[in-house]
């Protein structure tokens, strides 16, 4: 078999359902070198043939069918991809069929139920707007409504942190920056005593930290392994003195950090 294969993530909505389930899925063959391909509002026969045509130009030049990973809820719209010349794998039924039997009641079979617009689509736009307005410190005024604020040394990955919480959790999150005064020393916002109760810190390896900075602002003090080591330093010294919990995120990714720090802070997920 080849080492490489092309894969089709089709959906008749917006695909990430069908990108998220068939990632997980392929992520076990680390051998196997994935040309991804996502085809999204595959909603009608017309789209569905074109399709096929990519499914079955796919195969002649790999000399191998493609994979297919389908979240197409139309029967006649979803028989029409499966007659591809692929491995055609129907993620939802995989899944409704035994639902059904177990529930004793139908599957509605409607488009969209799982990205409808409605109060959890509002919430998450309230959430990230939150979150953008609350990004490095540019604001103190409304800490009260934040679910969570981040801390860190610049470039420790709050802000992706706090928007993926946002976008897939709903949570409001808000992140401050932990930076040296004029005496090179890092203090306890003063700002922040209020929500101490809501305070969680960020650190990463000083190696890590200044690979990063140093893409920002080359052969700078700012980027210096010796600066970056000081600030990592205070800052743990602070999460440690101020009983602050913290993680170190040099080898987690964020959906790991903040999946992490909603179980540690028993966060309540609001979007489904």
């Amino acid at each position: 078999m080849s080492l490489k294969r092309t894969v089709f993530f089709i959906s008749d909505r917006t695909g990430i359902t069908t990108e998220m389930l068939g990632h997980s899925l392929l992520a076990q063959f680390e051998s196997v070198e994935f040309q991804q391909h996502t085809l999204p509002f595959i909603d009608s026969p017309e789209k569905a043939r074109e399709v096929v045509k990519r499914i079955e130009l796919a195969a002649r030049e790999d000399g191998v069918r493609p994979l297919v990973f389908s979240t197409l809820i139309g029967p006649d719209i979803r028989d029409i991809v499966a007659t591809g010349n692929a491995l055609f794998i129907d993620l939802f039924s995989t899944f409704i069929d035994g639902l059904e039997a177990e529930l004793g009641v139908p599957p509605s079979h409607a488009i969209g139920l799982s990205h409808r617009v409605g109060n959890a689509y509002s919430h998450r736009i309230e959430a990230i707007n939150y979150t953008l307005n609350h990004d490095d410190g540019t604001t103190i005024k409304s800490l009260d409504q934040s679910d969570i604020i981040i801390l860190g040394v610049s470039r420790s990955g709050k802000t992706p942190t706090c928007l993926y919480l946002a976008l897939q959790f709903g949570i409001q999150a808000a992140n401050y920056p932990l930076t040296p005064d004029d005496d090179g020393r890092i203090r306890f916002p003063a700002a922040l005593l209020p929500y101490r109760h809501k305070l969680y810190g960020l650190t990463i390896a000083a190696e890590r930290l200044r690979e990063i900075r140093n893409e920002r602002r080359p052969d700078s003090r700012y980027a210096s392994l010796e600066n970056c080591r000081d600030e990592l330093r205070q800052v743990e010294e602070l999460y440690r003195r101020e009983n602050i919990r913290y993680l170190d995120t040099t080898s987690k990714s964020i959906e790991e950090i903040s999946t992490t720090i909603m179980q540690e802070v028993r966060l309540s997920r609001r979007l489904f």
